[in-house]
């Protein structure tokens, strides 16, 4: 436990991440399960359970990791995470079968994928809940910013999310998606065919069911590790080609969609 505290202090995050960390409103999140797969060796997981920990609410927390359950697990369910309902689940690797396995595990009527690298406050997760109860049939997204744990580029990056999930209407995973269970199951859950972009698809499939994607107006954190790991522009370069080449081939299903 020790260990994990001393990670969380420690690591690195945006000030929107320290910000009103630990006030929520009455029943924040009641209906809400919250999903987060895990990668292999993967431990940016546990600043995230501790940003849980230090709100005063009772979440319902699904780690679908392919890893088996660490040791100091049931330590940190006991004692930080105690009054919330806490599960490890492990599964075949793949983020897209995680998530869809944490959903068919979850117990109540709305699923927040959350990835493991995100950072969270109250003041997020009452903005969420406000939102989930306004337009209760809608998938609900944050907007983005940079922990400070990479280089400072990925600021020019936020701006990007900002315009390409505002004003195309195409929000990723890492800005935290929530939709109801039902929505989900209809849109026909995460594609776990392809070997990226299953949160990508997903939108694409709400566009034309014609869904609501709105903005909550909240940020939350993600990790600039990648960028620190294997350049700034190589990353960038590499996630605007994938965009791009999952893009086409729906805008077109879309307008035929709309056509027919």
């Amino acid at each position: 436990m020790k260990t994990l505290v001393s990670q969380h202090e420690t690591s690195p995050t945006s000030s929107a991440a320290d910000e009103n960390r630990g006030w929520v409103r009455p029943g924040a999140l009641a209906k809400v399960s919250v999903v987060i797969p895990i990668g292999p060796g993967d431990l940016t997981w546990q600043p995230l359970a501790l940003d849980f920990a230090n709100l005063d609410g009772e979440f319902e927390l699904i780690f679908v990791a392919t890893d088996e359950r660490p040791a100091h697990f049931d330590s940190l369910v006991a004692d930080a995470l105690r009054r919330c309902d806490v599960r490890w689940i492990t599964t075949a690797p793949g983020r897209a079968h995680q998530m869809n396995h944490g959903a068919e595990q979850a117990r109540r009527p709305f699923l927040w994928f959350l990835h493991a690298d995100s950072r969270i406050n109250g003041h997020a997760v009452t903005s969420l809940q406000a939102s989930i109860e306004a337009h209760p049939n809608a998938i609900h997204y944050f907007d983005l910013e940079f922990q400070s744990d990479g280089p400072r580029l990925p600021r020019i990056n936020a701006r990007g999310v900002w315009f390409r999930s505002r004003c195309l209407g195409l929000p990723f995973g890492d800005q935290g998606l929530c939709l109801c269970r039902e929505l989900f199951n209809r849109l026909g859950s995460f594609n776990e065919r392809v070997a990226y972009g299953e949160d990508h698809l997903l939108i694409w499939s709400a566009h034309r069911e014609r869904v609501p994607i709105l903005p909550i107006g909240t940020p939350i954190a993600t990790s600039a590790r990648k960028y620190a790991t294997n350049g700034w522009l190589a990353t960038t370069a590499l996630h605007t080609w994938r965009t791009w080449r999952q893009a086409i081939p729906e805008f077109a299903k879309l307008v035929w969609s709309r056509l027919r």
